[in-house]
């Protein structure tokens, strides 16, 4: 179930800025988050989502959880969400205090997905301002895929939906999974656009190839 990769997909963040503050935060520019995704802070313990360290996932029936590996330094840096054809994939990033940090990841991927011959449009969405793309595939079809992000309080979570889940509605039990995911930053000092640090359970590790 789990699988290695190369690589962590950090956003190319340029602010210097690093964030070393702790106690309330400025919600000045954040994604208003009604119904989540959820910060550590704002959930009760116990808490009965799988816990994966930087987020925590509940889970359905039928939903499979995959964990790509950065082999330079052996962490998780993707998790991926399946049920059935839909796919989900999950990364959370350290964010200023004040600021949140999903419009530039958005300039960054319209720039990538352009420059690589993929399609790409800026549409409000469930979780605010998403992209809606076709990126080259295997034998460079295009594929649709659909990215949005959430900016929380000192920290930002990406999600890719793809397969049947890129279209809107397309996989409801996805859209409410990645709702629901907690996030946990941490206290510690972190650059913006720091992949937040994500481990397997105690149970995958002893079983992991």
């Amino acid at each position: 179930m789990f699988k290695r990769s190369k690589g962590d997909g950090s956003p190319d963040i340029t602010d210097d800025e690093v964030d070393v503050s702790e106690g309330e935060t400025d919600a000045v520019g954040l994604t208003p988050r009604p119904q989540g995704p959820w910060d550590a802070d704002e959930v009760e313990l116990p808490d009965p989502r799988l816990d994966l360290g930087g987020v925590r996932i509940k889970g359905f029936d039928g939903m499979h959880v995959q964990a790509q590996m950065d082999e330079s330094t052996g962490v998780v840096s993707v998790i991926t969400l399946t049920s059935g054809d839909a796919a989900l994939q999950i990364q959370a990033f350290a964010a200023p205090r004040s600021t949140g940090i999903w419009a530039d990841v958005r300039a960054q991927l319209v720039s990538s997905i352009s420059g690589s011959g993929g399609l790409v449009e800026e549409v409000p969405g469930e979780f605010g301002t998403e992209l809606r793309a076709r990126v080259p595939g295997q034998g460079g079809a295009l594929q649709p895929a659909r990215f949005v992000g959430v900016d929380g309080p000192r920290w930002f979570l990406r999600g890719l939906f793809l397969g049947s889940a890129a279209a809107p509605g397309g996989s409801p039990q996805l859209e409410a999974a990645f709702r629901d995911i907690v996030v946990v930053r941490g206290g510690d000092a972190m650059a913006p656009g720091e992949l937040i640090t994500m481990t397997l359970p105690p149970e995958a590790q002893a079983t992991r190839v």
